[in-house]
Protein backbone atom coordinates (compact mmCIF):
# COMPACT_ATOMS: atom_id res chain seq x y z
CA UNK A 1 0.00 0.00 0.00
CA UNK A 2 2.86 2.07 1.21
CA UNK A 3 4.59 2.02 -2.69
CA UNK A 4 0.90 2.59 -4.02
CA UNK A 5 0.47 5.89 -2.47
CA UNK A 6 4.33 7.16 -2.97
CA UNK A 7 3.32 6.48 -6.96
CA UNK A 8 -0.49 7.65 -6.32
CA UNK A 9 1.44 10.96 -4.83
CA UNK A 10 4.13 11.34 -7.49
CA UNK A 11 1.51 10.75 -10.62
CA UNK A 12 -0.33 13.78 -8.77
CA UNK A 13 2.81 16.19 -8.65
CA UNK A 14 3.23 15.52 -12.30
CA UNK A 15 -0.12 16.23 -13.24
CA UNK A 16 -0.05 19.47 -11.32
CA UNK A 17 3.11 20.30 -12.62
CA UNK A 18 1.12 20.65 -16.09
CA UNK A 19 -0.11 24.04 -14.70
CA UNK A 20 3.73 24.90 -15.66
CA UNK A 21 3.50 23.69 -18.84
CA UNK A 22 0.47 25.60 -19.75
CA UNK A 23 1.71 28.33 -18.67
CA UNK A 24 4.74 28.49 -21.26
CA UNK A 25 2.48 27.20 -24.08
CA UNK A 26 0.13 30.32 -23.01
CA UNK A 27 3.22 32.53 -23.75
CA UNK A 28 4.32 31.02 -26.90
CA UNK A 29 0.61 31.28 -28.54
CA UNK A 30 0.60 35.22 -27.03
CA UNK A 31 4.36 35.38 -29.43
CA UNK A 32 2.66 34.00 -32.09
CA UNK A 33 -0.79 36.34 -32.23
CA UNK A 34 1.81 39.23 -31.95
CA UNK A 35 3.79 38.23 -35.04
CA UNK A 36 0.28 36.95 -36.88
CA UNK A 37 -0.81 40.37 -36.51
CA UNK A 38 2.86 42.35 -37.59
CA UNK A 39 3.04 39.72 -40.56
CA UNK A 40 -1.00 38.88 -41.06
CA UNK A 41 -2.26 35.40 -42.33
CA UNK A 42 -0.59 34.71 -45.26
CA UNK A 43 3.00 34.30 -43.63
CA UNK A 44 1.45 33.27 -39.88
CA UNK A 45 -1.89 32.12 -39.67
CA UNK A 46 -3.50 33.46 -35.91
CA UNK A 47 -3.42 30.26 -33.62
CA UNK A 48 -7.48 30.29 -33.57
CA UNK A 49 -7.11 29.82 -37.51
CA UNK A 50 -4.24 27.14 -37.36
CA UNK A 51 -7.02 25.27 -34.57
CA UNK A 52 -9.57 25.00 -36.43
CA UNK A 53 -7.60 23.82 -39.73
CA UNK A 54 -6.56 21.25 -37.29
CA UNK A 55 -10.14 20.54 -35.84
CA UNK A 56 -10.90 19.96 -39.54
CA UNK A 57 -7.93 17.47 -39.76
CA UNK A 58 -8.98 15.37 -37.21
CA UNK A 59 -12.82 15.39 -38.41
CA UNK A 60 -11.41 12.95 -40.62
CA UNK A 61 -10.39 9.13 -39.64
CA UNK A 62 -7.32 8.49 -42.24
CA UNK A 63 -5.46 11.70 -40.42
CA UNK A 64 -5.95 9.41 -37.11
CA UNK A 65 -4.49 7.05 -39.14
CA UNK A 66 -1.27 9.20 -40.49
CA UNK A 67 -0.21 10.62 -37.33
CA UNK A 68 -0.61 6.81 -36.08
CA UNK A 69 1.95 5.79 -38.52
CA UNK A 70 4.15 8.35 -38.44
CA UNK A 71 4.33 8.16 -34.60
CA UNK A 72 5.11 4.36 -34.97
CA UNK A 73 7.48 4.81 -37.52
CA UNK A 74 9.27 7.39 -35.18
CA UNK A 75 9.18 4.85 -32.31
CA UNK A 76 10.19 2.50 -33.84
CA UNK A 77 13.54 4.21 -34.74
CA UNK A 78 14.25 5.86 -31.45
CA UNK A 79 13.87 1.86 -29.77
CA UNK A 80 16.60 0.93 -32.07
CA UNK A 81 18.97 4.06 -31.01
CA UNK A 82 17.90 3.23 -27.74
CA UNK A 83 19.06 -0.69 -27.30
CA UNK A 84 21.80 0.50 -29.73
CA UNK A 85 23.19 3.37 -28.16
CA UNK A 86 22.97 1.99 -24.60
CA UNK A 87 24.38 -0.77 -24.99
CA UNK A 88 27.40 0.10 -26.93
CA UNK A 89 27.73 3.27 -24.53
CA UNK A 90 27.80 1.11 -21.78
CA UNK A 91 31.00 -0.94 -23.28
CA UNK A 92 32.53 1.98 -24.52
CA UNK A 93 31.81 3.29 -21.08
CA UNK A 94 33.37 0.74 -18.98
CA UNK A 95 36.26 0.36 -21.61
CA UNK A 96 38.02 3.71 -22.09
CA UNK A 97 40.19 2.59 -25.18
CA UNK A 98 36.45 1.98 -26.74
CA UNK A 99 35.28 5.17 -26.03
CA UNK A 100 38.42 6.72 -27.72
CA UNK A 101 38.12 4.62 -30.69
CA UNK A 102 34.11 5.49 -30.80
CA UNK A 103 34.45 9.23 -29.67
CA UNK A 104 35.61 10.50 -33.48
CA UNK A 105 32.87 7.64 -35.56
CA UNK A 106 30.19 9.36 -33.46
CA UNK A 107 31.25 13.30 -34.01
CA UNK A 108 31.48 12.04 -37.61
CA UNK A 109 27.48 10.50 -37.30
CA UNK A 110 26.70 14.09 -35.41
CA UNK A 111 28.31 16.19 -38.57
CA UNK A 112 25.99 14.28 -41.36
CA UNK A 113 22.88 15.81 -41.85
CA UNK A 114 19.89 14.12 -41.76
CA UNK A 115 18.48 14.58 -45.12
CA UNK A 116 22.06 12.95 -46.27
CA UNK A 117 21.03 9.92 -44.26
CA UNK A 118 17.33 10.18 -46.10
CA UNK A 119 19.28 10.29 -49.34
CA UNK A 120 21.46 6.92 -48.30
CA UNK A 121 18.01 5.16 -47.03
CA UNK A 122 16.36 6.02 -50.03
CA UNK A 123 18.94 4.23 -52.15
CA UNK A 124 19.21 1.17 -49.72
CA UNK A 125 15.70 0.45 -48.50
CA UNK A 126 14.00 2.26 -51.57
CA UNK A 127 10.93 4.95 -50.70
CA UNK A 128 8.80 2.96 -47.98
CA UNK A 129 8.53 3.16 -44.04
CA UNK A 130 12.14 1.04 -43.78
CA UNK A 131 13.96 4.08 -44.68
CA UNK A 132 11.79 6.66 -42.24
CA UNK A 133 12.36 4.45 -39.63
CA UNK A 134 16.30 3.62 -40.02
CA UNK A 135 16.39 7.56 -40.60
CA UNK A 136 15.54 7.90 -37.23
CA UNK A 137 17.07 5.31 -35.59
CA UNK A 138 20.48 6.39 -37.34
CA UNK A 139 19.90 10.42 -35.97
CA UNK A 140 18.96 9.08 -32.42
CA UNK A 141 21.90 6.49 -32.10
CA UNK A 142 25.34 9.00 -31.43
CA UNK A 143 23.01 11.06 -28.76
CA UNK A 144 22.12 8.39 -26.91
CA UNK A 145 25.34 6.39 -27.25
CA UNK A 146 27.06 9.56 -25.98
CA UNK A 147 24.02 9.93 -23.15
CA UNK A 148 25.16 6.09 -21.91
CA UNK A 149 29.22 6.55 -22.23
CA UNK A 150 29.19 9.60 -20.01
CA UNK A 151 26.88 8.20 -17.79
CA UNK A 152 29.11 4.98 -17.13
CA UNK A 153 32.31 6.53 -17.40
CA UNK A 154 31.48 9.22 -14.84
CA UNK A 155 30.13 6.89 -11.95
CA UNK A 156 31.32 6.94 -8.43
CA UNK A 157 33.73 4.27 -8.84
CA UNK A 158 34.15 4.24 -4.86
CA UNK A 159 30.56 2.81 -4.65
CA UNK A 160 31.93 -0.06 -6.89
CA UNK A 161 34.54 -1.00 -4.56
CA UNK A 162 32.12 -1.00 -1.73
CA UNK A 163 30.01 -3.34 -3.64
CA UNK A 164 32.47 -5.49 -4.16
CA UNK A 165 34.00 -5.51 -0.68
CA UNK A 166 30.23 -6.30 0.45
CA UNK A 167 30.70 -9.72 -1.80
CA UNK A 168 29.04 -8.12 -5.39
CA UNK A 169 29.40 -9.59 -8.35
CA UNK A 170 30.10 -7.96 -11.26
CA UNK A 171 26.53 -8.45 -13.04
CA UNK A 172 24.76 -7.22 -9.62
CA UNK A 173 27.21 -4.04 -9.19
CA UNK A 174 26.58 -3.31 -13.36
CA UNK A 175 23.04 -3.62 -12.67
CA UNK A 176 22.56 -1.97 -9.25
CA UNK A 177 24.62 0.63 -8.93
CA UNK A 178 26.48 1.34 -12.63
CA UNK A 179 23.19 1.15 -14.19
CA UNK A 180 21.33 3.59 -11.70
CA UNK A 181 24.40 6.39 -11.80
CA UNK A 182 23.94 5.97 -15.59
CA UNK A 183 20.32 7.11 -15.43
CA UNK A 184 20.90 10.42 -14.44
CA UNK A 185 22.40 11.13 -18.00
CA UNK A 186 20.78 8.43 -20.35
CA UNK A 187 17.05 9.94 -19.64
CA UNK A 188 17.91 13.48 -20.94
CA UNK A 189 19.58 11.84 -23.78
CA UNK A 190 16.49 9.99 -24.16
CA UNK A 191 14.40 12.71 -24.59
CA UNK A 192 16.66 14.57 -27.35
CA UNK A 193 16.90 11.54 -29.32
CA UNK A 194 12.91 10.92 -29.33
CA UNK A 195 12.59 14.56 -30.15
CA UNK A 196 15.31 13.78 -33.06
CA UNK A 197 13.55 10.23 -34.00
CA UNK A 198 9.99 12.19 -35.06
CA UNK A 199 12.36 15.41 -36.41
CA UNK A 200 13.52 12.49 -39.35
CA UNK A 201 10.87 10.82 -39.27
CA UNK A 202 8.84 13.47 -40.60
CA UNK A 203 11.65 15.05 -42.89
CA UNK A 204 12.21 11.51 -44.63
CA UNK A 205 8.59 10.83 -44.89
CA UNK A 206 8.18 14.59 -46.94
CA UNK A 207 11.24 13.48 -49.07
CA UNK A 208 10.34 10.04 -49.71
CA UNK A 209 6.56 10.88 -50.10
CA UNK A 210 5.80 7.80 -47.70
CA UNK A 211 2.85 8.53 -46.43
CA UNK A 212 1.87 10.28 -42.82
CA UNK A 213 2.51 13.66 -41.78
CA UNK A 214 5.55 14.53 -43.79
CA UNK A 215 3.47 13.58 -46.91
CA UNK A 216 1.26 16.06 -45.56
CA UNK A 217 3.06 18.84 -45.13
CA UNK A 218 4.85 18.54 -48.42
CA UNK A 219 0.88 18.71 -49.93
CA UNK A 220 0.47 21.63 -48.06
CA UNK A 221 3.82 23.27 -49.39
CA UNK A 222 2.82 22.59 -52.46
CA UNK A 223 -0.93 24.26 -51.81
CA UNK A 224 0.52 27.26 -49.97
CA UNK A 225 -1.40 26.28 -47.27
CA UNK A 226 0.40 27.61 -44.50
CA UNK A 227 -3.09 27.21 -41.76
CA UNK A 228 -2.31 23.15 -42.58
CA UNK A 229 1.05 23.09 -42.68
CA UNK A 230 1.13 24.60 -39.15
CA UNK A 231 -1.74 21.99 -38.05
CA UNK A 232 0.16 19.45 -39.33
CA UNK A 233 3.12 20.51 -37.22
CA UNK A 234 1.03 21.00 -34.44
CA UNK A 235 -0.50 17.21 -34.21
CA UNK A 236 3.17 16.14 -35.10
CA UNK A 237 4.07 17.65 -31.98
CA UNK A 238 1.11 16.62 -29.38
CA UNK A 239 2.83 13.22 -30.96
CA UNK A 240 5.77 13.66 -29.56
CA UNK A 241 4.60 14.82 -26.32
CA UNK A 242 2.18 12.12 -25.86
CA UNK A 243 4.63 9.74 -26.64
CA UNK A 244 7.20 11.80 -23.91
CA UNK A 245 5.18 12.14 -21.32
CA UNK A 246 3.04 9.46 -21.60
CA UNK A 247 6.15 6.66 -21.45
CA UNK A 248 9.67 8.16 -21.39
CA UNK A 249 8.88 10.43 -18.13
CA UNK A 250 6.70 7.86 -16.14
CA UNK A 251 9.56 5.52 -16.71
CA UNK A 252 12.40 7.90 -15.55
CA UNK A 253 9.81 8.51 -12.44
CA UNK A 254 9.88 4.63 -11.56
CA UNK A 255 13.68 4.82 -12.26
CA UNK A 256 14.62 7.98 -10.30
CA UNK A 257 12.38 7.26 -6.72
CA UNK A 258 15.92 8.10 -5.19
CA UNK A 259 15.18 11.85 -5.92
CA UNK A 260 12.25 12.07 -3.38
CA UNK A 261 14.18 10.25 -0.75
CA UNK A 262 17.22 13.08 -1.58
CA UNK A 263 15.07 16.20 -2.31
CA UNK A 264 15.06 18.84 1.35
CA UNK A 265 12.04 18.97 2.67
CA UNK A 266 9.53 21.92 1.59
CA UNK A 267 12.17 21.88 -1.65
CA UNK A 268 10.17 22.38 -5.02
CA UNK A 269 12.21 21.34 -7.94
Amino acid sequence: MSALGDRAARTGRFLWSAWAGMAGLSVFAAAWQLAHEAYGSFILPAPSETLASMTAILADPGSWQLVAATSLRAFAGFAAATAIGTVSGVLAGYHPAVMRLARPQITLLLGVPPIAWIVLMMIWFGNGAGTVAATAAVAGIPVVFIGAAEGIAGRDRGLDDMARALGLGPIRRVVRIALRQMLNSLFPALTMALGTAFKAAIMAELLTNAGGVGTELASARANLDVAAALAWILLSVAALITVEYGLLQPLRAEAETWREAARPWGVKR
